[in-house]
């Protein structure tokens, strides 16, 4: 029942909001940053210790500038999200680019489902677009939200782009259940999140810490014979987006176990580095580095 009061309460005010001019949000954005930042201070700690851990060459001043632009970012992409909600697809495609969609249309050629491994970098968020211009079917990968209605209501937006959110649960089950129907799809895997350190299969080197990683969408690739790709998105200026495709394989199999994984952590590392403040600082990535089983401190 308080979920059901809880959804009639906010909707209105998020769908208010979503039919808002973009600078108008962005004037929104600024304000909650203000608040969320100097405030509220919400996991300024968390972000700063992040900073310091990846830069630590980096002086005070220097991580202070990184973690204000994250936090600017951060309220921008709020409600970039809440804008999803009624955006229309002209202006979405006008805001968020493709520099090379031929590359996945080159890709699909190959008759395979493709794993687009992703991580929590510049915008994923309107990344579901990509839809609009491919012809296989999308799927993401999502933590299913605790409201069933808001839960309803982020896959009623997803769908409009055809894309279908399914949880970590159901992953195996719905990719082996296309590949034995025959049908072609690309999947959206977040990877660059932090296993349970006990449940960890492969720990590798990001920014220079030893952590744990996810395997599964490498893992998944290789069982179900699946081209595998990664993308660069980047943010030309607010409110604006370009993504670059990279083909990584069209045949998982031929890398060794967890060597894509690798790789991709190692691409997001050449993101990082190149502009720190658009990754989800906020999320304690690193929290593990202190639990690596011996057999994975040397590499």
């Amino acid at each position: 029942m308080m979920h059901l009061l809880a959804y009639i309460l906010i909707y209105p005010i998020i769908w208010l909001l979503s039919i808002l001019p973009t600078r108008v949000l962005y004037i929104f954005s600024t304000v909650l940053y203000v608040f969320v930042f100097y405030i509220l201070g919400y996991r300024r700690k968390v972000v700063r210790e992040n900073l310091k851990l990846c830069f630590p060459e980096k002086s005070d001043k220097e991580i202070r500038n990184i973690a204000k632009k994250f936090y600017q970012h951060f309220c921008d992409m709020i409600f970039e999200s809440i804008k999803t909600l009624t955006i229309s697809e002209a202006e979405i495609k006008r805001r968020f680019k493709f520099t090379n969609i031929e590359e996945i249309l080159e890709v699909e050629k190959n008759n395979k489902s493709i794993m687009l491994m992703c991580a929590h970098y510049a915008s994923w968020e309107w990344i579901f677009i990509l839809q609009s211009y491919v012809s296989f079917d999308g799927y993401a990968i999502y933590k299913k939200l605790d409201n069933k209605y808001f839960d309803r209501l982020v896959q009623k937006i997803r769908a409009k782009y055809n894309t279908s959110l399914i949880t970590t649960k159901e992953t195996v089950s719905t990719l082996k259940k296309l590949k034995n129907k025959g049908k072609m799809a690309t999947f959206g895997f977040l990877s660059d999140q932090s296993p349970k350190a006990v449940k960890a299969f492969h720990w590798t080197d990001f920014m220079e810490i030893k952590v744990p990683v996810h395997t599964g969408a490498e893992v998944l690739a290789k069982e179900l014979d699946m081209s595998v790709m990664f993308f660069k998105t980047k943010k030309i200026k607010r409110g604006y987006y370009e993504t670059t495709f990279k083909t990584v394989t069209l045949d998982a199999n031929k890398y060794k176990d967890y060597e894509i994984t690798d790789m991709f952590i190692k691409f997001l590392e050449e993101l990082i580095y190149e502009n720190p403040e658009y990754y989800l600082w906020t999320h304690k990535r690193w929290k593990h580095r202190d639990k690596v089983p011996e057999k994975f401190k040397v590499n």
